[in-house]
């Protein structure tokens, strides 16, 4: 056997040393490959977990068209599987919506040619996913030329948001545009600044308010509406309010169209995009205050004159006002109604003075009354207080939330009510008791009133009078019971007279069962007209019976008259023989006479002159009241006349110690007439006179003319007159008293009334017992 050379186990050994350390650093290096293979593994797990996560999912189009996708793509395409090609994905099978499909294709071969991105949503079919592509070009690392990556993302979410924003930028550029027309379209002047505070905005009211030509002019020359006052101008009031960052207003006289106005200026701050302002009209607010001032102030001056209590809280319930009648209803001070009372403390004072109605619970009572603040209407009520006063409470609630009180003092309304109600109890009761038959037509002619006389004498129901029917229904329906049914119309044409003319008229009329009724109709003061009915017809019977009665007094009279004229002419035959022959004897052709035969002669004669003038006044009488008397139609002056009547008195004045004095004027003149009849009528009122008077008393003839006529006046201060008796002084043949003497009273005065009344004069006569008689005889003075 050989042995090797030592270089040779050298050799082995260095190789196999080198062989050793390379089968090491192949140990180490394979297990450092290892470790690095098991990150490389580690990391692109994480990585694929992280595009299992990613919100977006790759997807790769080569340039033949081939499709590499993770699975869960499948899912947002409502597919299976994911597509294996572009052709599957973007046919009707893939997944898309036929449009964005299309859509898709074009894009993806656009950037398979142009190498461009694009960005693309697209929609999954029968679903509401929303997908947004974004693709371009693959790297040359990341795959061949012609290579699309695409990311899809699930925009579903994000695309409703930017659907939403697009929805309000939409509205927000509507109403801007709205608020600009609004703002241009106000008629108060409105402005923008900048926030250097020069002006960017203004509207046509603004431009119309300085007289500018255009809005441009304004800001280009910086027109303001309002001048610097007190050394602050416009443009430093704005920088005060964006400084505050709080909105200042300011009162300010501006000149518009030539005339001063009164504006309130407001200035906005916006923040950073500058101020805004605008300027109201006040001129006219201001104006109202004031007049609403005056007419606040008047109407509480008219409260205070009102009879009614006036009370008014605010809204916070105290007291603003109160009138003077109210602090004297209840007697309150101006101190207890100041105007921070509240309304509890004033019931509370009403209370005290005892005007409120007593009630058990009183704060309950006041806080129900505290309502009256809330309650949506007006309340009434009325309260009733001590000694029967009878208070009307009106509570009225105020716009502001305040309350309006109103006390009216009732109690004279209550009692003249009460009274009334009597007074209609009493009419009612009187008029159904009354014997006449009444009742009250209205102006349109229907029946309105009635009384029970009225139902029974027309013998009608109640039931019919309860319908008020017109009075010409009514007749119509009551011609029946007339005796001439035609007079019905009467009724009727009665009622218009007095409701429409205004004229009372009356009649009468017959019924069928033959009363006889009288009635009328009054027009009364409201318009409406009184129809009375009053049952004559025991009166026409009486009255038929008088006038028979009547009939045969007058022929009585008559025959009596005649019998009177014939037996006066049949006495004055004898009575003239026997006075011639009682002359004959006074005068001696019976031979001497006695004294006491003498006496009797006398007396004979003196008694039938007395007669044969009796006997003339009766025929003067009968003639008078036959319309006979003879009457001559001459001048006669009067004076003459009296005078000779009171010569004629003289003896028996002496006799009876009276005296008759003649008071006669110088204008007493001539009447024409009877001579004879006057100097009569005269003779005949002395006469009485004369008789009556007492010894020693005294009678006056005064006389007195005038352009008409004549009056003669005679007057005594005898016993006088009772005014029982009055009345028959100038009936015929009245007899009504004595004198002292015992003479009774005659004919005179009929025929004093007789004989003036023929001259067309008149007599009078007043008299009072113990104070004497005048009578007065007036003549005319004639053609």
């Amino acid at each position: 056997m050989t042995s090797l050379p030592p270089f040779s186990f050298a050799l082995i050994g260095g190789l196999l040393a080198i062989w050793l350390a390379l089968s090491a650093w192949a140990l180490v290096s394979g297990l450092a490959l290892r470790r690095s293979s098991q990150q490389a593994r580690g990391q692109a797990g994480r990585l694929a977990d992280l595009l299992q996560s990613a919100p977006a999912i790759p997807m790769l189009v080569r340039a033949d068209g081939r499709v590499e996708a993770p699975d869960r793509l499948a899912s947002w395409l409502g597919r299976t599987t994911v597509p294996a090609f572009l052709s599957e994905l973007v046919s009707e099978e893939g997944g898309l919506e036929p449009d964005h499909a299309r859509a898709l294709a074009a894009e993806i071969k656009a950037a398979q040619r142009g190498s461009r991105s694009f960005a693309l949503p697209v929609s999954a079919q029968g679903s509401s996913r929303t997908l947004l592509v974004r693709g371009g070009p693959a790297g040359p690392d990341l795959a061949s030329p012609g290579t699309i990556v695409l990311w899809i993302f699930d925009a579903t979410e994000s695309q409703s948001q930017i659907e939403d924003l697009r929805e309000q930028v939409t509205r927000y550029r509507d109403a801007l545009e709205a608020l600009s027309g609004v703002i241009e379209a106000a008629p108060m002047p409105v402005w923008h600044r900048t926030p250097d505070q020069r002006l960017s905005l203004v509207n046509t009211a603004y431009v119309q308010a300085v007289d500018a030509q255009s809005a441009s002019q304004v800001i280009e020359q910086g027109i303001e509406l309002i001048e610097a006052i007190d050394g602050l101008s416009p443009g430093a009031s704005a920088a005060r309010a964006a400084d505050a960052q709080t909105p200042t207003a300011r009162m300010l006289p501006v000149t518009i169209d030539g005339a001063r106005r009164l504006m309130r200026i407001v200035d906005v701050p916006l923040g950073p995009v500058g101020v805004a302002g605008y300027a109201i009209d006040m001129q006219e607010l201001e104006e109202v205050r004031a007049e609403l001032r005056h007419l606040v102030q008047a109407n509480r001056d008219m409260l205070d004159r009102l009879s009614a209590g006036v009370v008014q809280f605010g809204s916070n319930q105290l007291l603003e006002f109160c009138n003077q009648p109210f602090l004297s209803i209840f007697g309150l001070t101006p101190e207890t109604a100041s105007a921070e009372t509240h309304f509890d403390r004033v019931l509370d004072a009403m209370r005290d003075a005892g005007l409120v109605p007593e009630t058990a619970d009183f704060p309950a009572w006041r806080a129900e009354r505290r309502q009256w603040f809330q309650s949506p209407n007006a309340q009434e009520e009325h309260w009733r207080l001590r000694d029967g006063v009878h208070m009307r409470v009106y509570a009225q609630p105020l716009p502001d939330g305040g309350l309006l009180l109103i006390f009216e003092d009732r109690t004279e309304h209550v009692q003249l009510s009460s009274a009334r109600d009597t007074l209609l109890r009493v009419r009612t009761a009187t008029l159904d008791n009354l014997f006449e038959a009444i009742a009250v037509f209205s102006s349109d002619g229907r029946l309105h009133l009635w009384n029970s006389r009225f139902r029974q004498i027309w013998a009608v129901q109640e039931v019919m009078l309860a319908t008020h029917p017109r009075v010409d229904e009514l007749m119509a329906a009551l011609a029946d019971r007339l005796a001439r049914p035609q007079q019905s119309s009467l009724v009727h044409q009665l009622i218009r007279a007095a409701t429409v003319e205004r004229r009372q008229r009356g009649g009468r009329i017959a019924f069928a069962d033959g009363r006889y009724f009288e009635f009328a109709a009054i027009p009364l003061p409201d318009g409406n007209a009184l129809f009375v009915m009053l049952d004559i017809s025991d009166s026409r019977r009486i009255e038929q019976a008088l006038r028979d009665r009547n009939e045969a007094l007058e022929d009585a009279d008559r025959v009596k008259t005649a019998f009177v004229s014939n037996m006066s002419y049949e006495l004055r035959t004898p009575l003239t023989s026997i006075v011639g022959f009682a002359e004959m004897m006074q005068s001696g052709y019976a031979g001497e006479l006695s004294d006491q035969a003498r006496e009797y002669v006398d007396a004979i004669i003196s008694s039938t002159t007395r007669l044969a003038r009796l006997i003339d006044n009766v025929l003067d009488l009968t003639q008078g009241a036959a319309g006979g008397l003879p009457i001559e139609r001459k001048p006669v002056a009067i004076e003459p006349l009296i005078r000779a009547v009171a010569e004629k008195f003289e003896p028996r004045v002496a006799e009876r110690k009276i005296t008759l004095a003649l008071s006669l004027r110088p204008n007493i003149g001539e009447v024409k007439g009877d001579g004879r009849r006057i100097e009569q009528a005269i003779e005949h009122v002395v006469d009485n006179a004369v008789r009556f008077v007492n010894a020693g008393g005294r009678v006056l003839i005064h006389a007195e003319g005038s352009q008409k006529g004549v009056r003669i006046v005679v007057s005594d201060d005898g016993p006088g007159i009772e005014s029982k008796v009055q009345a028959r002084l100038f009936d015929s043949f009245a007899r009504f008293g004595h004198n002292e003497e015992g003479q009774a009273s005659g004919l005179g005065l009929p025929l004093v009334r007789q004989f003036v009344e023929a001259h067309e004069g008149s007599v009078s006569l007043v008299s009072q017992p113990g104070e004497g008689t005048i009578v007065t005889i007036d003549l005319p003075r004639g053609d």
